[in-house]
């Protein structure tokens, strides 16, 4: 069973993130409203668009999409 992008992003969670994507990843914990079971690129990328207003740049989002899929890819 594949795991959702957010179960995917929570390893990223630290305390005190080191990075953009540890810092999203503690965003979106927090964001109760995120899409939480979605691995789905275009549902997520709408999402943040409208409320994502925690990430600095959508480019965040998009690197950490590309670690979810390469993780998804070596998982095969």
């Amino acid at each position: 069973m594949r795991k959702s992008f957010y179960h995917f992003l929570m390893k990223y969670r630290h305390p005190s993130p080191a990075d953009d994507i540890g810092k999203f990843a503690n965003d979106a914990y927090l964001d109760h409203s995120f899409p939480k079971q979605s691995d789905d690129y275009q549902e997520l990328s709408a999402y943040l668009e409208l409320n994502g207003h925690y990430l600095p740049s959508m480019s965040v989002f998009d690197k950490a999409w590309e670690l979810f899929v390469i993780s998804t890819e070596n998982q095969s």
